[in-house]
């Protein structure tokens, strides 16, 4: 296991995804999987920190649902919009999060 407790192959798989359909935001994972006290079947918690704070499209955030769903990542992954949180749980995030993706791809494809 690595990173998020996910297999390298789901970790890429996930990566490519994000690039895919968020390449210039930031991607931060939270929850059981970043405090590491997840099982093998917890699923991932995301949030999108969009451009300039600007709300990600709602047809985005569908596609790539359905992007996830579709993949062979055998976990479930919940993905929220940060603009659309209530700032008590942003607060909450912000105590224990791992960046998955900063948004610019060029620094990610270094990586």
């Amino acid at each position: 296991m690595t990173f998020l407790d996910l297999h390298l192959r789901h970790l890429a798989e996930l990566k490519r995804i994000l690039s895919l359909y968020l390449p210039q935001d930031e991607v931060w994972a939270y929850g059981s999987r970043v405090r590491g006290d997840n099982h093998e079947t917890s699923d991932l918690d995301l949030v999108v920190r969009g451009r300039s704070s600007q709300k990600i499209p709602a047809h985005t955030l569908m596609g790539l649902r359905n992007a996830f769903s579709e993949s062979n990542i055998p976990i479930l992954i919940a993905i929220l919009d940060w603009a659309r949180i209530p700032e008590s749980f942003r607060e909450e995030i912000h105590q224990d999060f791992r960046v998955v993706q900063t948004g610019d791809m060029r620094k990610e494809e270094a990586l």
